[in-house]
């Protein structure tokens, strides 16, 4: 299965950032004479109600989309990391502060923060990227912090503390390749979790602004044509499911590994 997985994921990111050298079809242009035609053989996967060919706006919203996810994982996840093994290590008064933060953050559910923010602003690519990682870093955080409890309770650690070597050499050596597992699981996660807030932000006019598209905005586009013209929901939704359930598996097998190891 993660074989499969990861395949789907490669021919996915292919479709999507190598896709146009290969379909030069304008995801702009617009055809009155065209609109709204089912998959055929001059349009693979129809058209929408302005007449813009599905197939490559797919391919174009497929850049935003990935870079979304990628982007709001990596930085939630490094954020979750640097904080988590930061509160595990030095514990104390920096501990009592990461608590704090978290619940404060806790305190209102992550979606609704995540439509608050983006209320304010006008959406575009970076922003997203930068709002749903500060809204998504707290899951992984907590899991680092754990772990990291149980490293500095190592006899290992206490002796390299009472021989003063430097804390932030501790923590890149000894801490970092320890804790890179829970980072990488955590990060698979928040790809997938990362499309689906874009995605949903889209669907309910939060997201990607015009003329910029994402696989949600093109979902989105379809949901009042949904009952004449299936294929201009169903192809973007599609792709973000491919993406979430390959995620989801790898991140699966992922965690199966830690725990064998764990377990060793």
């Amino acid at each position: 299965m993660p074989k499969f997985s990861i395949f789907i994921l490669l021919f996915v990111f292919i479709f999507s950032f190598l896709g146009s050298f290969f379909y030069g079809v304008d995801a702009y242009s617009l055809n009155s004479a065209a609109i709204l035609l089912p998959p055929s053989s001059e349009y693979f996967l129809g058209t929408d109600r302005l007449g813009r060919d599905i197939l490559a706006r797919l391919i174009e919203g497929g850049k935003v989309s990935l870079v979304i996810g990628v982007g709001s994982a990596f930085i939630a996840s490094l954020i979750g990391l640097i904080l988590g093994s930061m509160a595990g290590y030095f514990r104390g008064s920096v501990d009592r502060g990461f608590v704090v933060l978290v619940d404060l953050f806790l305190t209102f559910p992550t979606f609704f923060l995540l439509l608050a923010l983006v209320s304010y602003v006008n959406a575009s690519a970076w922003v997203l990227i930068v709002i749903i990682s500060i809204t998504g870093w707290m899951t992984t955080a907590r899991l680092i912090r754990s772990e990291s409890f149980s490293i500095t309770s190592q006899p290992y650690i206490k002796i390299l503390n009472i021989a003063n070597v430097g804390k932030l050499k501790i923590l890149f050596k000894y801490y970092a390749p320890l804790l890179a597992p829970i980072y990488f699981v955590s990060f698979t996660f928040g790809v997938g979790g990362a499309i689906l807030a874009e995605s949903g932000l889209s669907f309910l006019g939060l997201g990607i602004v015009a003329p910029q598209m994402s696989w949600g905005t093109i979902l989105s586009s379809g949901k009042d044509v949904v009952e004449i013209a299936w294929w201009v929901s169903f192809f973007p939704g599609l792709m973000i499911f491919l993406v979430t359930f390959s995620l989801i598996n790898i991140s699966n097998y992922l965690q199966q590994l830690t725990n064998k190891k764990e377990i060793q």
